[in-house]
């Protein structure tokens, strides 16, 4: 091919619906991490091998093992072919997207050619279909997944996408558990809509078990929003009967190990994780719940003062379960170092309880640097390393710029609250040591701003201004907030 049919070539591969059109791409994308939470997939869930071979040849081809990519995709077209025979061409079209894409790759332009003039003849048969691809609740469903697995940034689309799916077809048991998954991992991120209505997901597990009464799965989701709102006994049913109808379902174990950890039986819980690790053993999921059980048992043990006492067996047990802790929360974020942001804190609070300043200080600095992550992690970053210079470090001045910092985060979350109920006990204590402090008056001023409350705002900087003339940084805000005030008289109307 020349340059201007391959040219011409791209153009044509950028018009599908397939894992390399779909975001986020490789810079969004622990790839490693990916990698084995699809093998693992693979391994222990047959009902979604072919999904996951389909998204692992992406991941492939991403790290340049373009020939691994073919035969993923060659099992995923074979598993296809046998499960879903009647409506094969509905299920193929992504797969013969994805590879089209990596023969380009590979410079096979011609195989790539071919596989676009299967597509063409495959979305003949469907009305609103463009020349390559057709947006049918197929492609809608397997894109819903491949997002979900992706990023947490992706699972607003993830939601979409399974919408698009059930509304063609809405007795899918594939499509309802997705759906019924991104809406429950939603309400678990506390500044976005979908927080506020714990039921969606609820209403979403029971339509789940009605279209599949032994779904385990969707079983143990369900009890843990049910432990939520402490309807306890019918939430430990579900969980006891998802364990006796999937025991080695690595998804259902992790789940009911959560159950148990929150119900506080931590010794049922490292049970049932540490026979999750024998099936899936780099599970990064599966090693942070080990860590938080773990830290569940060093605080119960650190109310004990003997643990304290160096000659008391209770310090050693204090010691050994400080490791653990340190060892799985370890385990966890190091093959996901940008999405994985709980797990460090978690391993930065333990450093913390053990008093290991300069190596918390170190995880705090990295941290405040990453970029591209979720907002909450962004507050909740702020929020720890505040909170550790406030605690720890006794220095007023740093906790407040980085709770200022997490306030600045535009996203409602209960970090961000946080963060702003720590400014305002701190900057009542400095006024109340000194009742002309001008830094905690232009704090205060700031938080206003912040929070949009521009007269209280004024008022506060005010303050701060007259206590202390020269500072331009006050006057400035004065200023910006005036005109700002001025602009809101002149259009009342302006929404």
């Amino acid at each position: 091919m020349s340059d201007q049919e391959k040219d011409l070539l791209k153009v044509k591969l950028d018009q599908l619906q397939c894992h390399f059109t779909w975001g986020p791409q490789k810079e969004n994308i622990d790839l490693d991490d990916l990698q084995q939470r699809l093998e693992d997939t693979i391994q222990t869930n047959v009902k979604s091998r072919g999904r996951s071979y389909n998204q692992l040849a992406f991941v492939n081809c991403l790290q340049g093992n373009c020939e691994e990519a073919i035969q993923n995709l060659q099992e995923a077209e074979k598993i296809l072919r046998e499960n879903h025979e009647d409506e094969f061409e509905k299920r193929i079209i992504v797969t013969y997207g994805n590879r089209a894409w990596v023969n380009y790759h590979m410079g096979q332009l011609t195989e790539a050619q071919s596989y676009l003039d299967k597509l063409e003849r495959i979305c003949q048969q469907f009305p609103d279909a463009s020349r390559y691809t057709a947006m049918i609740p197929e492609v809608y469903g397997e894109k819903g997944w491949s997002l979900l697995k992706s990023s947490s940034q992706c699972y607003e689309e993830a939601k979409e996408c399974f919408k698009k799916a059930l509304e063609e077809d809405p007795d899918n048991i594939e499509w309802n558990v997705g759906y019924a998954i991104v809406l429950s991992r939603l309400e678990a991120f506390s500044g976005t809509p979908d927080s506020y209505k714990p039921t969606q997901s609820m209403k979403q597990f029971r339509r789940v078990l009605e279209l599949d009464p032994d779904h385990a799965e969707a079983m143990v989701l369900l009890a843990l929003k049910l432990q939520q709102r402490n309807q306890t006994e019918e939430a430990l049913e579900l969980v006891e009967g998802a364990l006796q109808k999937s025991p080695d379902l690595p998804h259902v174990i992790r789940y009911a190990a959560k159950f148990y950890r929150l119900k506080r039986n931590v010794e049922k819980a490292v049970d049932l994780l540490k026979k999750g690790l024998e099936i899936t053993p780099k599970s990064t999921f599966l090693h942070h719940q080990i860590g938080l059980c773990y830290r569940n048992k060093l605080m119960s043990l650190n109310k004990n003062s003997r643990s304290k006492r160096p000659s008391d067996p209770a310090f050693e047990q204090r010691a050994e379960l400080i490791e653990l802790c340190k060892y799985h929360f370890k385990k966890a974020f190091e093959p996901r170092p940008f999405t994985f942001i709980r797990a460090q804190l978690d391993y930065a609070r333990i450093c913390s309880f053990n008093e290991e300043y300069p190596k918390v200080e170190e995880m705090y600095n990295n941290l405040l640097k990453l970029e591209g992550i979720r907002p909450e992690n962004k507050q909740a970053i702020c929020l720890e390393a505040g909170l550790f210079e406030l605690n720890q470090k006794k220095s007023e001045s740093k906790a407040i710029t980085h709770f200022l910092e997490g306030m600045k985060v535009n996203y409602n979350s209960t970090e961000k609250k946080r963060c702003r109920d720590n400014l305002m006990t701190i900057t009542n204590r400095q006024l109340r040591r000194d009742g002309r402090d001008s830094k905690a008056y232009g704090v205060l001023g700031l938080m206003h701003q912040l929070d949009g409350e521009k007269r209280e705002a004024i008022e506060n900087f005010a303050k701060a201004s007259e206590l202390d003339p020269d500072n331009e940084e006050y006057l400035s805000a004065l200023c910006e907030l005036g005109l700002s005030i001025e602009t809101d008289n002149d259009c009342p109307n302006k929404s």
